[in-house]
């Protein structure tokens, strides 16, 4: 089969910015979580995984062979695959890894902008920065570590930035759209692109539908 860690650096990726399949974050996780490095995962995995195996065989062999949990043994098969060639959902070739989160809330648009705007709502996607101001060229870099700038704004309507997580080696692109109902309630689309990996892709969905249910509870309580 040849050296695995050969094959991970020198492979043809498929998608667009793809010089690196794993990123920093989802690296120093499977190493806390496993005790291995993901450079010492691909050797183990190009010495004993079958290419013709379908996702579920590998993820099942890594989770018996090595004794790790079917959460890891699942990522570890994903990040895997695309060493392999697959492409995970969420890969695209010219937005790389990215997500669209979309809940629809019973709050009207004007409401829900002046909640994210406000200082408190700021603290959900950006954290707490005294200098910020809210317009189209506005670089930030929170108390938390998020750092951007803001290349769009739409009042009432639209938020697109590059964000940076302070343990990522690149910027995302974050867009925040607010859009009304026939019925009087806003839907929140938020879309984010070029994220490290298919990993981060994961911890980025959770942290925007949490960040949306948050909304949801404070505006709720508010009418209460």
């Amino acid at each position: 089969m040849g050296d695995g860690l050969s094959t991970y650096l020198n492979y043809p990726y498929a998608y667009a910015g793809g010089d690196k399949l794993a990123g920093s974050t989802f690296k120093q996780a499977v190493k806390e979580a496993t005790q291995c490095t993901w450079e010492e995962w691909i050797m183990k995995l190009e010495k004993s995984v079958d290419p013709l195996w379908s996702h579920e065989q590998i993820k099942n062999h890594i989770c018996r062979q090595y004794e790790i949990s079917e959460e890891w043994a699942e990522w570890i098969a994903t990040m895997y695959g695309q060493i392999m060639g697959r492409t995970p959902v969420g890969v695209t070739k010219d937005a790389g890894v990215q997500i669209g989160v979309r809940k629809t809330l019973a709050i009207s648009k004007e409401r829900v902008w002046n909640f994210l705007t406000s200082q408190e709502g700021l603290s959900l996607w950006i954290g707490e920065d005294p200098s910020f101001r809210l317009q189209a060229g506005q670089e930030f870099a929170s108390k938390e570590g998020v750092s951007g700038k803001m290349t769009v704004l739409v009042p009432f309507q639209k938020l697109r930035m590059q964000w940076k997580r302070p343990e990522w080696d690149k910027p995302s692109r974050l867009q925040i759209i607010l859009l009304s109902t026939n019925s009087g309630k806003t839907t929140i689309a938020i879309h984010q692109e070029m994220l490290e990996d298919v990993y981060v892709r994961e911890l980025m969905k959770n942290h925007w539908e949490e960040m949306i249910d948050i909304i949801r509870a404070k505006e709720e309580s508010h009418n209460e």
